[in-house]
């Protein structure tokens, strides 16, 4: 099988093309290294060095006939989001399309794309938060990724293209970016591992469903693996808060900082947890990873690697 893996020099997507190579797949990476590194790039994976928007990337998908596509390349940054939706909407739906409409030509079989839980559904009305949970994305990201996926349906529907959309939560784990937008688990590991000072925004209580990026690499293969399409979440249903999350850091890295808390940021969200029971009877996947497991884990990276 030859799979595309797009975004696969980034932090989720790198793992996912380290486990199809493991697996025994021919594995192409379209990333265009804004953000990713060519480091992460499996050695036995072959790089190629395009924008999603741009006509080499659809020429790509075009010769190739990829059958398989994994689509994580995307526009992150919930806050440039807000200040440039056009941009946004640019990457994270035209880029998409750019690539669906060259593989739906092509022989295109399958598309597992990189969604979002918490910036589609929103502020929680109950908890956890299920399929059947209002769509109520506060941020032209959300917006993005929500309409990408019913994009997808109406490939689903046009052209019988079976496609997978993952809902994650708050994905973590080794290669996470430590700057900027990045995960907030990196950034606490490398800031406390460095000596430096966290920030806490708001009182901390705000809470997030955290889960670990190896996880999130096997909901990527059952859903491959599996016929037919789907939406489904990927999480663990468990509530963890900012202050205890940074509690937790600091005592596995070692360090003695005191939280120290400024103003919230305007529009956080205050909770977000997913529920993964159909996920679970769909793909048979279930969260594997302890928090603190994955934290250690996280963690020892971040020793290893503090220039990230």
């Amino acid at each position: 099988m030859t799979v595309l893996v797009t975004g696969g020099a980034g932090f989720i997507g790198s793992h996912v093309a380290d486990a199809l190579v493991e697996r025994g797949h021919e594995v192409h990476v379209l990333d265009n290294l804004s953000t990713g590194r060519r480091r992460n790039i499996p050695s036995d994976a072959f790089f190629f060095e395009h924008d999603i928007r741009s006509d080499e990337a659809s020429a790509l998908v075009a010769e190739h006939q990829y059958e398989y596509l994994i689509h994580h390349a995307a526009q992150m940054d919930v806050r440039r989001s807000v200040e440039d939706p056009s941009f946004d909407a640019d990457v994270n739906i035209r880029g998409l399309l750019n690539l669906v409409e060259a593989g739906v030509e092509n022989g295109l079989r399958k598309v597992v794309f990189a969604s979002t839980g918490g910036a589609i559904y929103g502020e929680p009305n109950y908890t956890p938060q299920d399929l059947n949970h209002q769509l109520q994305p506060q941020s032209p990201y959300g917006v993005a990724k929500l309409s990408a996926e019913k994009y997808l349906s109406y490939y689903r529907h046009q052209y019988d293209l079976d496609c997978v959309s993952l809902r994650y939560a708050n994905v973590y784990g080794p290669r996470q970016n430590s700057y900027g937008e990045g995960g907030v688990v990196a950034i606490f590991a490398r800031q406390m591992l460095s000596g430096e000072q966290p920030v806490i925004y708001g009182d901390g209580e705000q809470t997030r469903d955290f889960v670990y990026v190896g996880d999130v690499v096997r909901a990527n293969l059952r859903a491959l693996d599996i016929r037919g399409s789907g939406v489904f979440n990927v999480g663990t249903s468990q509530e963890t808060s900012v202050n205890t999350l940074f509690r937790k850091i600091r005592d596995k890295a070692g360090a003695s900082v005191e939280e120290k808390h400024e103003s919230p940021k305007v529009g956080e969200q205050r909770r977000s947890v997913l529920d993964v029971e159909k996920t679970s009877q769909a793909l048979g996947w279930t969260p594997q990873t302890s928090l603190d497991k994955g934290l250690n884990r996280t963690i020892d990276w971040f020793r290893r690697n503090l220039r990230e």
